[in-house]
C-alpha cells in the first residue's frame, strides 16, 4: 500500500488503515429486529494509505478497481453507484453529526470478496471513517461511528441494513467472536472452542442487496410487529409466537418464527462458545440454516449445496449460511487438525456437484478497525 501511494502521490503516506471484514457465526437477520448476533472481524480487510490535505478535497484511487475518484466535503451529491458512494455516505454522515471534516488523499486496496456477505461495504465505510477522524482529530467512538456508517448504507447507498457490520468492524477483539445486543449495542466477547477454526466457505455466486428481497424481509418483520404489538421481534419470546403468530399472514409468520428462534439460538451459542462445547454450537448453526432457508427464505441452491458438502466432510462440527442470503458464504466450525483437508473434501465435492469453482478459506478472528502513524 505504502509503494502503491508513493506510486501515485510522490511521497510516504502519514497514516495506514485497515478495517477488517466480519463473519457471522450465528445471528442471521436479527440485528435490524432488535436482537442478538455474533459476529467477529476476520483477517481479510480493506486498507487505505493516506494523507491529510490542506484542503475539503478527497482523492481516493482504487488499486482493485483501477479506478480514481475526487470529490468535495462541501458538495456531497450522490452520484449512483459505485466504491466512491461509500466514502461519499460516510462523509455525509460523519459531517451530518457535527464532524469537521478535513480532506485527504490515499490509495485502496481489499481482499475482502465482494457481495460475499462477508461485508465489504461496511469494511470501506469504516475505513473511510477512521481515515476521516484520523486527518481531522476526532476521538475514535467505534459505536458512536458504527452508528453513523449504518446511517450512510441505510440513507446514502439505500440499504436498509442493522448495526452488526459496522460495529464488528469497529470494535472486534482478536481471538474472540463477539455477542452483539443490537438494542443496548452492549458487546460480550465468546472466544471460539478451543481446537477450532472458522471456514468461510464462497460459493463464487453473488447478490446485490439494494432494492431486493432483504429489504422485502425487513418489511415483512416490521410487519409482524406491529401486528404483534411490540416494538421489534427481539420482545417476542418463543411461547408468544406460539401463541399468537397464527393470525399473522403465513409468510409473515414465517419470517417472525425465524427471527424469535434465532434470537434464541444466537444466546445459546455463546453459552456454549463459554462453556467450550464445539459440537453444540455446530448444531445450533447447523439449526439456523435451517431456518434461515424454510422460514426466511434467504438461501439458495448454491448455498444449500455448499453446506451439505461442508456437513459431510470430517471434522465439521456445523456450517450455515451466512450474510443476508441468495447468494455468498457458507460458515463452518472445524476441527483445526482436519481444516485442509475439509479444504480439499469440500472443494472437490461442491466443485462436482455445481460445476463452480468456489473459494475456501480459514479465517481467525481479529481486532477492529486500526489507525497506524507511518
Amino acid at each position: 500500500m505504502a509503494a502503491a501511494f508513493r506510486a501515485r502521490f510522490g511521497a510516504e503516506p502519514a497514516w495506514l488503515v485497515r478495517s477488517p471484514g466480519r463473519v457471522n457465526l450465528i445471528g442471521e437477520h436479527t440485528d435490524y429486529n432488535d436482537g442478538f448476533v455474533m459476529p467477529m472481524a476476520i483477517d481479510r480487510a480493506v486498507w487505505i494509505a493516506m494523507r491529510a490535505r490542506t484542503d475539503r478535497t478527497v482523492t481516493a484511487r482504487s488499486l482493485d478497481f483501477d479506478e480514481e475518484k475526487t470529490f468535495s466535503l462541501d458538495a456531497l451529491a450522490p452520484e449512483g453507484a459505485g466504491w466512491v458512494e461509500y466514502l461519499k455516505g460516510t462523509a455525509w454522515a460523519l459531517a451530518g453529526a457535527g464532524h469537521r471534516l478535513a480532506g485527504w488523499e490515499g490509495v485502496l486496496a481489499g481482499d475482502v470478496p465482494i457481495g460475499a456477505g462477508l461485508s465489504s461495504s461496511a469494511a470501506i465505510e469504516m475505513a473511510a471513517a477512521r481515515a476521516f477522524a484520523g486527518v481531522s482529530g476526532t476521538a475514535w467512538d467505534p459505536v458512536a461511528i458504527a452508528k453513523l456508517a449504518r446511517r450512510a448504507e441505510n440513507e446514502w447507498v439505500g440499504v436498509a441494513c442493522g448495526i452488526m457490520d459496522p460495529l464488528i468492524i469497529g470494535a472486534g477483539r482478536e481471538g474472540h467472536a463477539t455477542l452483539i445486543d443490537c438494542r443496548s449495542l452492549e458487546l460480550r466477547p465468546a472466544p471460539l472452542p478451543p481446537g477450532t477454526v472458522i471456514a468461510v466457505l464462497d460459493t463464487a455466486t453473488r447478490r446485490e442487496l439494494s432494492g431486493s428481497a432483504y429489504n422485502e424481509r425487513r418489511a415483512e418483520c416490521e410487519q409482524a410487529a406491529r401486528a404483534l404489538g411490540v416494538a421489534a421481534l427481539r420482545d417476542v419470546t418463543a411461547a408468544e409466537m406460539q401463541a399468537r403468530g397464527r393470525s399473522l399472514p403465513e409468510a409473515v409468520r414465517r419470517r417472525a418464527q425465524h427471527v424469535v428462534s434465532e434470537n434464541d439460538r444466537t444466546l445459546a451459542a455463546a453459552e456454549a462458545m463459554e462453556a467450550e462445547d464445539a459440537a453444540r454450537l455446530g448444531q445450533l448453526m447447523n439449526e439456523s440454516h435451517a431456518s434461515l432457508r424454510d422460514d426466511f427464505e434467504v438461501s439458495s441452491p448454491a448455498l444449500d449445496a455448499m453446506v451439505e458438502c461442508a456437513r459431510a466432510a470430517a471434522g465439521c462440527h456445523g456450517a450455515r449460511m451466512t450474510g443476508g442470503g441468495f447468494g455468498g458464504c457458507v460458515v463452518a466450525l472445524v476441527d483445526e487438525g482436519a481444516a485442509p483437508a475439509f479444504l480439499e473434501s469440500v472443494a472437490k465435492a461442491y466443485r462436482d456437484r455445481t460445476n463452480l469453482e468456489p473459494g475456501l478459506y480459514l479465517c481467525r478472528p481479529q481486532a477492529g478497525v486500526t489507525l497506524t502513524r507511518r
